[in-house]
């Protein structure tokens, strides 16, 4: 070999070993670019907001769903499952999200958290006519179970709680922090609870026709009666039977509204409106903030008892 060729492959070699370890050094960024907060991991945004309520200052937290995108069929890139592997703490709602839940299994079960262990998920056939058989196969994606669980706030508040503990074993120095703010939080959503239960207790209908059943927790909580035009998927169209159905209800209760939401289509909402002679509007099932969007859980929230008290006439 001459000195010219062993000069190269050395520089070659030297080259390739500083690409290894920029490499590595981006990847330990991305997942503990500050070693004194816990690297948490949530799936999508109700999630997020738990984690960042509750974590403060001492928590780093990344969403998989990006904003203004429909978190059921999520798709992680591979730089989102190396998040997943290398987060001291991953948040999540097991059946909601198949690619996270694959994600997890093979990277990251002894640091996930699963939302459904502290409040077991309803079914969803449970209550009102939020199933319907046209589009059964919805349904089954979640084993038959309606994942909306944070639409009931005092629901979300129990899992706010066990999470501080969570994040209190990953983070002991800061556990008692954790229980604070949870505490604060768990009042935040009490306060918003009782809004619900004054502000829908005397309306003149209780039905509410929406895009899509993600309101049975909602609808249970504050005693309404959902009737959803697809099931717990929103990407799922509805049959001509089903919107037959949905129009002979809608007409039969004289709704005024047909809810659509912020990350799916209202042409399907539009068009049960004009043959009901209703109007439409936004009720959000949260489970994703708008590019942008500027608000959080509970405003969106409350913004969607206003548009509640109106659609239902409530006093």
């Amino acid at each position: 070999m001459t000195n010219r060729t062993a000069s190269r492959v050395l520089a070659a070699a030297t080259a390739l070993l500083a690409l290894g370890a920029s490499a590595g050094c981006s990847t330990d960024g991305a997942a503990g670019a500050d070693p004194q907060r816990v690297d948490v991991v949530a799936a999508f945004y109700p999630l997020q907001f738990l984690a960042e309520r509750i974590g403060g200052d001492a928590v780093r937290v990344t969403n998989l769903a990006k904003p203004g995108a429909e978190p059921h069929d999520l798709e992680l890139a591979p730089s989102q499952v190396g998040q997943v592997s290398e987060a001291e703490l991953i948040v999540y709602l097991k059946g909601f999200q198949p690619a996270v839940d694959d994600a997890v299994a093979q990277n990251g079960d002894d640091r996930a958290f699963d939302v459904t262990t502290v409040q077991p998920l309803r079914d969803a056939t449970a209550g009102g006519h939020d199933h319907e058989g046209e589009e059964g196969h919805a349904e089954e994606e979640n084993g038959g179970k309606d994942p909306h669980v944070w639409l009931d706030p005092t629901r979300l508040a129990t899992i706010g709680d066990q999470l501080a503990q969570r994040l209190g074993k990953a983070d002991p120095d800061h556990a008692a922090d954790y229980t604070a703010r949870s505490a604060a939080l768990r009042a935040d959503l009490t306060t918003l609870d009782d809004e619900f239960k004054h502000g829908l207790a005397t309306c003149q209908r209780r039905e509410i026709v929406t895009s899509h059943a993600a309101f049975g927790y909602l609808a249970d909580r504050y005693q309404l009666d959902q009737v959803g035009i697809t099931g717990l998927s929103p990407d799922v169209e509805p049959s001509p039977q089903r919107l037959a159905q949905v129009i002979e209800e809608a007409k039969e209760h004289k709704s005024t509204t047909i809810f659509f939401e912020t990350l799916v289509s209202p042409k399907v909402a539009e068009t049960i409106a004009g043959q009901v002679g209703a109007k439409t509007a936004v009720l959000d099932p949260i489970e994703g903030l708008a590019d942008g969007s500027g608000a959080d859980y509970l405003s969106v929230m409350r913004t969607n008892l206003q548009t509640l008290r109106t659609a239902l006439s409530c006093s």
